[in-house]
């Protein structure tokens, strides 16, 4: 089995151990696939009831995903539809938060629970931690709740940094392009909090350095790839075949929530995997191909 998993990517996905009669024991995601789950089979002597499950698994399959946030919605939904014995709970121990834009007389940007209201929402995301981190770097460079006009110490605050309310429109214009996941805008952000924590770095301040990492890793976080989440269209059927194996991943209300694959002709196939979505076609295809080489790995 450890010869097996070689054949998982060192990319973030989501993985599933199935017994010898088909039934799943348990999902889990990771950052890195390979080293994650060849992780079960190493050091395992004082965790009995996992070292019960792991001599049960007969076939590992897995989902490259195209972040490690994507590989956590994809997890979460997952396990909203149907938990295995050996996950304890239903879904993502993450809390699901959303940020919203404020142009009103106290212009920002805030954490939500819930879309409310007619202001501008993004996301979803997960992690209320990462949403607020993200939202104080964002704030840090683009300082909108220093454009008040009737304010007077926002505006002492706002002098600081030379900005007023004059300044709004262009904040805003940039804060949005980089929940919208412009790229120059995201690549302008990042590169203005890096130099930012390398000074505070170089002038051994060091614990506002790591406040200013953690805030770019929760930026890395909530632009990353995360369409299993934020679909379109909201009900489609996704899938993708390679050398006798179709995999098939279900979307609806906006999130892609079953997985499955099974053994089909080219012929049974085509069909289905010319109604793919564009926008999933690679996704799919990459994952059919996964699928053959855990299949012929695993039967070698």
């Amino acid at each position: 089995m450890r010869r097996d998993v070689r054949q998982l990517p060192a990319e973030a996905g989501v993985y599933r151990f199935r017994d010898e009669t088909g039934k799943v024991l348990y999902i889990g995601r990771a950052r890195n696939l390979r080293r994650r789950v060849q992780s079960y089979w190493n050091h395992l002597g004082d965790r009995p009831q996992l070292a019960r499950m792991v001599r049960r698994i007969a076939r590992v399959e897995g989902v490259w995903c195209d972040s490690e946030h994507e590989a956590a919605w994809l997890e979460r939904n997952l396990l909203e539809q149907s938990k295995p014995r050996w996950n304890r709970t239903e879904g993502g121990a993450e809390v699901v938060g959303y940020i919203r834009f404020d142009d009103g007389s106290k212009p920002g940007l805030r954490f939500e629970h819930t879309v409310s209201g007619t202001a501008p929402h993004f996301g979803p995301y997960l992690g209320g931690l990462r949403i607020r981190q993200a939202i104080s770097g964002l704030h840090r460079v683009l300082p909108l709740q220093y454009t008040v006009e009737d304010d007077g110490s926002a505006q002492e605050f706002g002098r600081l940094f030379g900005i007023g309310p004059g300044d709004r429109a262009a904040l805003a214009r940039t804060a949005i392009a980089v929940l919208e996941r412009d790229p120059a805008a995201v690549a302008a952000l990042r590169d203005e909090l890096v130099r930012r924590r390398d000074r505070a770095a170089g002038e051994l301040r060091f614990e506002f350095a790591a406040k200013v990492q953690d805030e770019l890793a929760a930026l890395e976080w909530i632009v990353a790839e995360q369409k299993v989440a934020w679909l379109e269209p909201r009900d489609a059927d996704v899938y993708g075949w390679a050398d006798g194996v179709l995999v098939h991943f279900q979307v609806r209300g906006g999130r892609m929530c079953t997985w499955t694959q099974r053994a089909v002709s080219e012929a049974t196939a085509r069909d289905r995997v010319a109604a793919t979505p564009v926008l999933w076609q690679s996704f799919a295809q990459r994952n059919a191909e996964l699928a053959v080489r855990l299949r012929d790995s695993m039967s070698a």
